[in-house]
């Protein structure tokens, strides 16, 4: 015999973000978007084995964040993010076997699955360095803002390590295409932000000053509209990537009845019926 589930379990799995205290790097959320500010800017912002782990937790749990609409990713004193700390990365990495070294590739690639599995749209507002890891955070999020002075590098072969890092062999391609993201992988060059742009991997790029009130202007437009569908385009965009053509549509009919059950549908027909802007409320 099935059981009614009880509605109240179900929300007591939901999560107010707002109050997130983050230890090792800045976050606010602001009128449904939520701001990660990578804040070491004395060394260019680089990641800590903590601050890995943090985000990969915080992107977690936005999976169950009724709060948090949208996220802008971006650095603080001009630059993105340097990579992976070379003193308290590197050089500790230098001193462990290989079954310690897995586990910490698998918990990058941790922070990188956990960024494409939550249903909010992550914007990255790239100025300055951005480099290994860092570019690696970038092409993990959806859009991508950039300034002609960004510089932007998936530098692993200049230090010993193959391209495929945290994803980069299978979503690298799918961003600039194949050819181009093997002239990334293995050369390791610094690409300025103009050339990252006609490359297709910055949606397009904004003068420094206005690039964290850019950023913040498209997340609100974001967090503003129907979440629950923004959060559906999201998942079959990274699903349909092993999808035949007849699968992906099947799946898209399915996705897209699921999404015409919600409250917003209706009120976006209603909004267009009384000649008005809909209000949508993600439900």
């Amino acid at each position: 015999m099935n059981e009614r589930v009880n509605p109240s379990l179900i929300a007591g799995n939901r999560r107010h973000l707002a109050a997130y205290e983050a230890q090792h790097f800045g976050w606010q959320v602001e009128q449904g978007v939520g701001q990660i500010t990578l804040n070491r800017p004395e060394r260019k912002n680089p990641l800590t084995f903590e601050s890995y782990a943090e985000l990969r937790d915080l992107f977690r749990e936005l999976r169950l964040a009724t709060d948090v609409h949208c996220v802008v990713l971006q650095g603080e004193g001009g630059n993105f993010c340097s990579g992976g700390d070379v003193h308290e990365i590197i050089g500790p990495l230098l001193q462990l076997k290989a079954p310690e070294l897995l586990m910490f590739t698998r918990m990058t690639g941790d922070l990188v699955k956990a960024m494409r599995h939550c249903p909010q749209p992550v914007i990255a507002a790239v100025d300055g360095v951005c480099a290994g890891a860092g570019a690696i955070l970038a092409m993990a999020s959806d859009m991508r803002l950039g300034t002609a002075r960004s510089k932007t590098a998936f530098l692993f072969n200049r230090v010993g390590l193959a391209g495929c890092d945290m994803g980069a062999c299978a979503m690298l391609p799918r961003i600039v295409g194949q050819g181009r993201a093997s002239e990334w992988l293995f050369t390791g060059r610094a690409l300025g932000g103009e050339e990252a742009e006609r490359w297709g991997f910055y949606n397009r790029l904004v003068a420094p000053e206005t690039l964290g009130e850019e950023a913040l202007a498209l997340a609100l437009q974001l967090a503003s509209g129907p979440t629950f569908a923004n959060g559906i385009t999201k998942t079959m965009l990274h699903q349909e990537w092993n999808m035949g053509v007849d699968q992906a549509i099947e799946s898209e009919a399915q996705a897209q009845a699921l999404c015409m059950l919600g409250q917003d549908f209706g009120r976006a027909y209603e909004a267009f019926a009384a000649k008005q802007k809909p209000v949508f409320k993600g439900d």
